[in-house]
């Protein structure tokens, strides 16, 4: 069984009076969106370890670049759902787009570290805008996002995956990877973002 990834929802707390006086203030939202951001990256790049050791064939870089991306915009959109109603849309849509700035530079460095030059930061954020979109019509409650969501994402993966292993990756997502990214990431959002306890606001 893979090994679990730790996660970091807290700031570590100096010794040092000053750096204890600084900790204890409000975050700010790039304090806040650098945490979520940094986390996804590591839960996105472990779903790639955890279906390579599965056996899935990922016969070239490309091919895990184009599944770390469909983790991640997923789990920035659950993240959106997860805060709609607690903050205004102003503030919301600010965190969203910090996350997901910072989650296209990381991805941008990369692949240019495994692809050579390219523009990758224009076609990253076409690919989020256009997840976005499409998963702004699936339905999400307090259990998380509905099946259609779900199999949305499965089925991307499986298109990614089609000429070389598409062979039960549809099943493995949805009935494995999709339940660990959840756990993983709203727990991640609550823990992060002071909401834990706190049930859905109506829709």
């Amino acid at each position: 069984m893979p090994m679990a990834i730790r996660l970091k929802s807290k700031w570590h707390r100096s010794r040092r009076d000053r750096n204890k006086a600084r900790a204890s203030q409000p975050k700010s939202l790039e304090d806040l969106s650098g945490v979520l951001s940094f986390n996804i990256w590591k839960i996105s790049h472990e779903i790639f370890r955890r279906m390579e050791k599965e056996g899935f064939r990922f016969a070239e870089d490309a091919q895990v670049i184009r599944v770390i991306q469909e983790f991640i915009a997923f789990q920035i959109h659950m993240i959106d759902r997860r805060i709609y109603g607690y903050w205004d849309d102003v503030k919301r849509d600010a965190f969203i787009n910090l996350v997901s700035r910072q989650l296209t530079a990381n991805m941008v460095d990369n692949q240019i570290d495994l692809l050579g030059p390219g523009d990758y930061e224009q076609a990253m954020t076409a690919l989020l805008n256009e997840r976005f979109d499409e998963y702004a019509e699936c339905a999400f409650d307090d259990d998380g996002p509905g099946f259609e969501a779900r199999r949305f994402l499965a089925l991307k993966i499986a298109d990614v995956l089609a000429q070389t292993d598409n062979r039960w990756v549809i099943e493995q997502v949805m009935d494995i990877e999709i339940p660990y990214t959840l756990d993983m990431v709203l727990r991640l959002a609550v823990d992060t973002l002071g909401l834990r306890n706190k049930p859905l606001p109506p829709p």
